[in-house]
């Protein structure tokens, strides 16, 4: 029987619905003097670079995304743009209905509950505000870490913060950033949700030949961990030891 003691959860299409950018995003382009198209061209190319810190803080690196998109901005816009940032992402985030009730049930049946997410600067800004930050026993940002999905260091990290090891943790994700496979390389049992609404996704390197667990829901994935951690040969051995 596994002996699962927690459950990592990937972020965005994950806890939240599928994200799209939306208008918000070509206003800040605008207001720091860019085309936005050329902005949009430029966090697409650059996610994984900005994702893992390259370019600096917050501000740095909204200076140099505008730069390379042809804007010259003046300090005190970068800085307005900044917070203007945060916003949209967030604007951008939905949590998936069952987000909560989920991560609640997870840790009602006593397990760990963690988040590994590849994002820029704005996702640790924001997160604290949204319901599902305390049911979180640890939050992992590749910016924050340096290093993106599927690199074993931030895996690895997660579990340090849990004190637990690779093995004894289920992770969940949509399957962006070859997050399962990495996740299955490091130990951890790979579970990909296949929710109908991350047809519409915005994702980058997708994990597209995955063959592995999936469930549609995050409540699917409760009943899932249920069947794992309370199998019938589980039962019996408790059974036997009273």
């Amino acid at each position: 029987m596994p002996a699962y003691r927690a459950v990592v959860f990937d972020f965005f299409g994950t806890l939240t619905r599928a994200v799209q950018r939306g208008p918000q995003h070509a206003e800040i382009a605008r207001s720091l003097g860019a085309d936005p198209e050329a902005v949009l061209g430029v966090l697409d190319r650059t996610f994984r670079a900005r994702a893992r810190g390259r370019y600096g803080n917050a501000e740095a690196t909204l200076r140099w995304v505008i730069e390379q998109a042809g804007g010259r901005p003046r300090a005190a816009q970068v800085r307005a743009g900044v917070p203007a940032r945060v916003s949209a992402l967030k604007a951008d985030t939905r949590l998936r209905s069952d987000a909560v009730t989920a991560l609640t049930a997870i840790r009602r049946r006593g397990l760990a509950t963690a988040l590994i997410s590849d994002c820029t600067h704005e996702l640790p800004a924001f997160l604290p505000s949204l319901p599902v930050a305390p049911l979180l026993d640890a939050k992992i940002y590749s910016v924050r870490e340096g290093v993106c999905k599927p690199d074993p260091r931030i895996y690895l990290a997660a579990c340090n913060k849990l004190g637990l090891l690779p093995t004894e943790c289920l992770y969940v994700g949509d399957g962006g950033s070859h997050e399962l496979s990495g996740a299955a390389a490091v130990g951890m049992t790979p579970v990909r949700l296949t929710a109908p609404d991350l047809a519409n996704h915005l994702v980058f390197d997708s994990d597209t030949n995955f063959a592995g667990r999936t469930v549609r829901s995050l409540t699917e994935l409760v009943g899932l961990v249920d069947s794992l951690i309370f199998a019938p040969s589980a039962m019996a051995t408790a059974n036997l030891a009273r």
